[in-house]
């Protein structure tokens, strides 16, 4: 059985209404993913969108937080060791970094402790 899915449009993940602020400020500022404006009849909602790609960062809100877990996003740069300067240099801890199929990378969380994954390439 296919549903013949050719693409991610966008993916959404979820913050505590009270880290609404830290959390959009870290994915535009600290990560320096470009934000884009949500639809009129959705910005009453809260939240942000923020443009990687061609694909698309929802944040939501939700009541209150969730635990920590494995789930996360993966973001893609040209230059690893780059990013992990400049996350050491915001203060981020650093959970983990190492190979995966093709792919060096590190992870860190956002302030409602999302984990976020950054990676880059290594197999062309």
């Amino acid at each position: 059985m296919s549903f013949g899915i050719y693409a991610v449009d966008h993916v959404q993940i979820a913050v505590p209404r009270a880290l609404e602020k830290e959390s959009i400020a870290f994915y535009r500022d600290v990560l320096g993913l470009a934000e884009i404006e949500k639809p009129a009849d959705m910005k009453g909602r809260g939240g942000a969108w923020f443009a990687a790609g061609n694909v698309q960062l929802h944040i939501g809100l939700d009541p209150e937080g969730s635990p920590p877990s494995k789930r996360h996003v993966c973001f893609l740069v040209a230059d690893l060791d780059e990013a992990r300067a400049k996350a050491q240099a915001a203060g981020l801890a650093i959970e983990k970094d190492g190979p995966a199929e093709g792919l060096i990378r590190i992870f860190i969380r956002d302030p409602a402790g999302n984990r976020v994954e950054i990676g880059q390439r290594t197999d062309g």
